[in-house]
């Protein structure tokens, strides 16, 4: 994948945007939208700078003008590295979609590779796996024979998982967080790979995790289904969702402006159960801090029995 530009190419453009940059920070968001569309007629093809005049025209109050800009950006990176049409979709001007754009999470997580685990765990309280390490362990103590860490990332659930599993594969979306478990040593094989189109014709597994990965998926049908046909019978699949707030309003699940998914708990039980899996637990938990307030999500091991459809 071409890496996005975080230049214009034009030195009189990324002067301008420098400037634009330091009034945004000042709080004069809208000179610093003039001075960076200034720079864009310099550098029209340039995507970054049109996805970063969307957030300086939506904080100096121009919705329909940051509409504008991030359509732009979108039209000249149709892959939405940037995510521009979450923007559009969280202020009414786009379709709903079932998942985050691929190429947006994996650019996110192959910028954010080296400072993750510092910055979810330490400064956001991040206890996921520690909550998935002991929902596993509560519904079947002993061994694992192969265990399957989809959406592994850094590595943090295979670090908990490893003592209890004597093989465990990783796969994730994102190169550069792969690099970062591979030093680890806790895999006993990593790949690359989309949660949403993976395809895996080996053994059957005894247990799949997939820990805070569901929020950058909407509809989590067909990854169970897909889920369901990797595990050998009785086996396990433990993993997270973000919470949906307000139960009441009748919604599988949400895009919340942190440009995350939430879902609700019904729909969670009901895309489990299509899919031939059996609860085991379902707890409410704190699994992170956001902006200093706490994240809650649904910490879930279910069971695929025996003479379920796919042994």
């Amino acid at each position: 994948m071409k890496p996005l530009q975080a230049s214009s190419g034009d030195l009189n453009a990324d002067r301008r945007a420098d400037y634009a940059e330091m009034l945004h920070a000042s709080g004069d968001h809208a000179a610093a939208a003039e001075l960076l569309l200034g720079a864009l007629e310099l550098a029209p093809q340039w995507t970054m700078g049109w996805y970063r005049l969307g957030e300086m025209q939506q904080a100096a109050g121009a919705p329909n003008l940051a509409a504008q800009a991030w359509a732009m950006s979108l039209k000249l990176d149709p892959a939405d590295r940037q995510g521009a049409a979450l923007n559009l979709q969280l202020m009414g001007k786009a379709p709903k979609t079932a998942a985050l754009p691929s190429a947006f999470v994996e650019t996110l997580f192959d910028h954010y590779a080296k400072s993750f685990d510092e910055s979810l765990v330490d400064n956001l309280g991040y206890r996921l796996p520690e909550f998935l390490d002991q929902a596993i362990r509560t519904a079947r103590p002993g061994r694992f024979g192969l265990v399957l860490d989809l959406g592994c990332g850094t590595g943090l659930m295979g670090q908990r998982l490893r003592p209890i599993v004597d093989r465990l594969e990783g796969y994730d979306i994102s190169a550069s967080m792969l690099k970062q478990a591979r030093a680890k040593g806790v895999y006993d094989l990593l790949g690359k790979a989309d949660l949403r189109d993976f395809a895996y014709a080996d053994r059957k597994a005894e247990l799949v995790t997939v820990a805070d990965v569901f929020i950058y998926v909407g509809a989590l049908d067909a990854v169970v289904e897909t889920i369901a046909g990797m595990l050998s019978g009785d086996g396990l699949f433990a993993f997270s969702v973000e919470k949906l707030a307000n139960e009441d309003a009748f919604d599988d699940f949400a895009l919340l402006p942190s440009r995350r998914y939430a879902h609700s708990q019904a729909y969670v039980r009901r895309v489990l159960a299509a899919n031939g899996f059996s609860v085991l637990s379902m707890e409410t938990k704190t699994i992170r801090q956001d902006r200093r307030e706490p994240v809650e999500g649904l910490v879930v091991v279910a069971t695929l029995p025996s003479d379920a459809f796919n042994v």
